[in-house]
């Protein structure tokens, strides 16, 4: 019998990417207040960790939201950029 931890860090990828796929489209929708940067941050490291999380096939709802929360955050300046980016 084992008393040490059951969890991982592996375990936090679902509410981690659910975090930063959410930060992630807000900052997008408040671009012009706070840059491109944060929002691109943000989406990466939900799409990241989302990816991460339905690998190791733990909590796939969440993985599955801040996987497509920070693609709509990533997409949406891609997407500006090929528009207007001349």
């Amino acid at each position: 019998m084992t008393t040490g931890a059951t969890d991982s860090p592996a375990s936090l990828y679902g509410n981690a990417s659910l975090a930063f796929g959410v930060l992630g489209l807000i900052t997008a929708v408040l671009g012009s207040y706070v840059g491109i940067a944060f929002p691109v941050l943000f989406g990466a490291l939900g799409v990241t960790l989302g990816a991460l999380g339905l690998a190791k096939r733990l909590h796939r709802v969440r993985c599955m939201v801040g996987l497509a929360t920070g693609a709509m955050a990533l997409l949406y300046f891609v997407f500006l950029l090929a528009t207007f980016g001349g």
